[in-house]
């Protein structure tokens, strides 16, 4: 505060601080939309953008890992790959499954089918999927106390996983062995509704399933349920800042189109999986090449995303069989670590990124150099399977390495690392809005921005030897003229030497001539 000086000596005055210091911006918060558990989601997350910190902050949330040929599975693993890869920080948008018929109408929520089966007076309700694992429940060692098949025992198997449950009884509800009270929310597999004061049915053995009305061809893919997600002031939208989005599994044209349309009004980078069909060759399997999809019209073209090649082998925990996984979990953890360990400047490319929890590309993906050689000039990024090493990301170009329209966003990294700047001085300079347009102003936007782009710089994330010679700030009259101030514009350039990939080592080797040979 002002003091008024009265006596001679020396006064102090504490002055504000007109420095605004910059915070950077993260670089791989990962946000996966798609289809989480049908049966073990929590209802409040449908649509919604949930943040979680860890895989078990997933099965908490919606359900963890379950294998099914009719309910898409691929969001849970790709989560589970993310955080096995080196993710930190993530958010899942779940969309509730509902079957569709062939002509595209909506049957209801799948969510309220889940499979049942009744043994005598108790029903019980799987929370799991059952067309691929089947689940059965057996009640044995009935025993009477008091009543007839006082108690009994309960088991229940699902693949590999059986749970047990002695002693269990129907009597009184407020019993804690009453079978519903030692069952539910215990219980990862079946939920149980039961008749108290009955006896239990002597059955060895029944299978759970879906109810009659499920018909078996129903689908619960939509495009519509993907679309909504990217739509403006949608609960994703309502998010102040990601940098990754991942549609996992999802091979479809206008959802990619969506997905890279809301990443570039984002300020965001899309890391999408190839058509599950696609081969490296074609040849054996008259199967498509990722080639020729990549050169066609089903994906899209943007600056702000990448693809990646081919699907991995993994192993499921629920049926003890490897199976192909879409390799965009895996890749965004990468992305994550190479950005903790070197910086979002720094290609996530390399044999640094080896791929945790795989055995390798899928059969048809493998490839030889000659082959990746064609694919890595178009933009298709491939993952490679190296002796005593393991399964590496081995390329870091952008969907729009063809186009020389867009040559300086050519790597991956290069146009990262723009993101990056961008999101971060958007949430650093809102400060700006309302002060005073004129010198002091421009003055003290270049000094804040000028501080934060030298710690780059001492970090290793520009070309060029001295701060000039790899970056610049404007912010004067020659930016933003009386005109622009007259209309309340603020212009200010920022321009970098990004550092691109070493990604053709040529060596040259050359004999000296004339030596002795002594």
């Amino acid at each position: 505060m002002p003091i008024t000086p009265t006596y001679p000596g020396i006064y102090i005055e504490e002055l504000p601080s007109n420095s605004h210091p910059i915070t950077a911006a993260p670089t791989s918060v990962t946000v996966f939309v798609g289809y989480t558990h049908p049966f073990q989601t929590d209802p409040a997350n449908w649509n919604q953008a949930v943040e979680i910190f860890s895989f078990s902050d997933y099965q908490n949330q919606f359900g963890g890992l379950y294998t099914s040929g009719v309910f898409e599975s691929h969001v849970a693993y790709a989560v589970s790959q993310f955080f096995l890869n080196g993710g930190a920080v993530a958010y899942v948008v779940a969309l509730p499954p509902s079957y569709y018929d062939s002509s595209g109408d909506n049957k209801g929520l799948a969510s309220q089918s889940p499979p049942a089966v009744q043994v005598g007076v108790v029903t019980f309700t799987g929370l799991q999927p059952v067309d691929i694992v089947s689940m059965t429940v057996t009640i044995n060692n009935i025993q009477s106390v008091t009543n007839p098949n006082d108690t009994a025992d309960v088991s229940i198997s699902y693949g590999p996983k059986a749970e047990t449950y002695r002693k269990v009884n129907l009597g009184a509800t407020t019993d804690p062995n009453f079978i519903a009270n030692r069952i539910n929310g215990v219980s990862q597999l079946v939920t149980v509704a039961a008749t108290s004061g009955s006896s239990f049915t002597p059955v060895g053995q029944a299978s759970l399933v879906y109810p009659p009305s499920i018909e078996p061809d129903w689908t619960t893919f939509s495009v519509d349920d993907f679309t909504q997600v990217f739509a403006q002031d949608s609960s994703l939208d309502k998010l102040a800042i990601f940098n990754l989005l991942l549609v996992p599994g999802v091979a479809d044209t206008t959802v990619w189109s969506e997905a890279l349309s809301f990443c570039e009004r984002k300020l965001a980078f899309v890391i999408m999986d190839p058509p599950v069909q696609d081969t490296a060759d074609g040849f054996g399997e008259n199967l498509p090449t990722i080639y020729n999809d990549f050169q066609g019209p089903i994906i899209p073209k943007s600056t702000n995303g990448a693809l990646y090649f081919p699907y991995l082998q993994c192993g499921d925990p629920l049926t003890g069989n490897t199976f192909p996984l879409p390799p965009s979990g895996s890749v965004a953890g990468l992305y994550a670590t190479t950005d903790n360990n070197r910086g979002v400047w720094k290609a996530p490319a390399g044999l640094q990124t080896i791929v945790q929890n795989t055995i390798g590309a899928v059969d048809t993906g493998e490839m030889t150099d000659a082959r990746q050689g064609t694919l890595n000039l178009i933009g298709v990024d491939c993952l490679r399977d190296f002796p005593g090493i393991g399964t590496v990301i081995w390329g870091a170009r952008t969907l729009v390495t063809e186009n020389t329209a867009f040559a300086q966003w050519e790597y991956v990294p290069v146009r990262r690392m723009a993101l990056f700047l961008e999101q971060t001085l958007r949430a650093n300079l809102t400060w700006v809005v309302f002060e005073p347009n004129d010198t002091p102003l421009w003055v003290a936007i270049r000094t804040s921005i000028e501080s934060f782009m030298l710690t780059l710089f001492q970090q290793g994330a520009f070309q060029g030897n001295t701060p000039s010679d790899a970056f610049q700030v404007l912010c004067d009259s020659t930016t933003t003229t009386q005109a622009d101030i007259d209309l309340g514009i603020v212009n200010i350039l920022v321009a970098f030497a990004p550092l691109k990939p070493a990604e053709f080592v040529v060596i040259q080797i050359a004999q000296l001539a004339g030596q002795s040979s002594s």
